[in-house]
């Protein structure tokens, strides 16, 4: 008896914990604010200018779920993190949501406490060197010393590359983004590696951006995307499709332009996704209209991408595997219904 006892109270106890812990919404709410984990400055994924307003791709997933919260998009405190420090702050509470150009990996997944809710961009680790090296491929870099930064997926792959093609590199590594990318400019190291959309976004860093090229080769899988904390299953769905949203709004031909036509719509597809059918947010403990909310604040990923990192932006990166899934890409929202 005695140890049924106490298996229903470790259960209870348990139960317990987990509703203790399933109140982010609601904290949000009554905060009146959310607090997202950024980067410390990635041009085209979370940037501040010198006013201190913060743009890209990972910004607009926060202004999107405060969009969907609060109808308004700015109520967002941005916290700018290290790669050190990015997870402790999500475990720790300091943030309600992760929103920095982080690898979903099973490890991660696993072992840190957290989730991730889906995929805002598909990358993959790439090469950084000077045109004057005359280096056209990954596989002529045998004996190159490489700048990375710590507490990334970059070293394993680094390493299981080099490794893999029976060649012998020096790792020179840093702490932070910006003292990996001054490291390379100085010479410290013949080549920067990271994932390519980063080499893009630090390359325009650099004092003649022109001079430096991304070799071709992709040498892993980077499904960048938000993170959430365990044990909140209704705060992890809000996150999550928050990001399908936007991928929805594209598959729909909603626009930040069109998005007042589009809710006049009779399309059944259309009608459940802007709210004038069903109740599908407030399922989420949202509102009936959080799809347009989101739409009218931020646009929907398409366009989001081509202003952030696209054709729009300085980076000028290609859609590639982040076009929708019916344009050739693998971008795909779940139905919304």
């Amino acid at each position: 008896m005695k140890r049924v006892s106490l298996v229903v109270t470790l259960a209870l106890a348990g139960l317990t914990a987990q509703a203790a812990s399933a109140q982010t919404l609601k904290t949000v709410k009554d905060r009146g604010m959310l607090s997202c984990g950024v980067s410390q400055g990635l041009p085209g994924f979370s940037s501040p200018d010198d006013k201190g307003n913060w743009t890209g791709l990972d910004v607009d997933i926060c202004r999107a779920i405060a969009a969907a919260i609060f109808n308004d998009a700015t109520k967002i405190k941005f916290v700018p993190l290290s790669a050190k420090d990015r997870f402790t702050a999500l475990q720790s509470g300091e943030i309600d949501v992760l929103s920095r150009n982080t690898t979903w990996t099973l490890s991660r997944d696993t072992s840190l406490g957290a989730n991730f809710t889906g995929v805002t961009y598909y990358d993959g680790q790439g090469f950084l060197v000077k045109k004057s090296l005359k280096v056209n491929s990954a596989l002529e870099l045998n004996s190159a010393s490489v700048c990375v930064q710590t507490g990334t997926t970059t070293e394993q792959n680094l390493a299981d590359y080099f490794k893999g093609n029976n060649m012998k590199y020096e790792v020179i590594a840093f702490a932070t983004a910006d003292e990996t990318v001054k490291a390379y400019e100085s010479g410290r190291c013949d080549v920067f590696t990271s994932d390519v959309s980063q080499l893009y976004a630090e390359r325009l860093k650099l004092a003649t951006p022109a001079d430096h090229v991304v070799l071709p080769e992709v040498i892993s899988k980077e499904p960048l995307g938000p993170m959430v904390r365990h044990g909140d299953d209704q705060w992890f769905d809000v996150v999550k499709w928050t990001l399908y949203a936007m991928v929805g709004a594209e598959e729909l031909g909603m626009t930040q332009k069109n998005v007042d036509e589009i809710v006049k719509s009779d399309k059944p597809e259309v009608k459940r996704a802007v709210g004038t059918d069903g109740n599908l947010g407030e399922q989420l403990g949202l509102t009936k209209d959080w799809m347009v909310r989101i739409v009218k604040a931020v646009g929907n990923y398409g366009e989001s991408f081509e202003r952030n990192v696209g054709s729009g932006s300085k980076l000028g990166i290609a859609r590639g595997l982040n076009q929708l899934w019916s344009k050739g890409g693998i971008q795909y929202a779940p139905p919304i219904r």
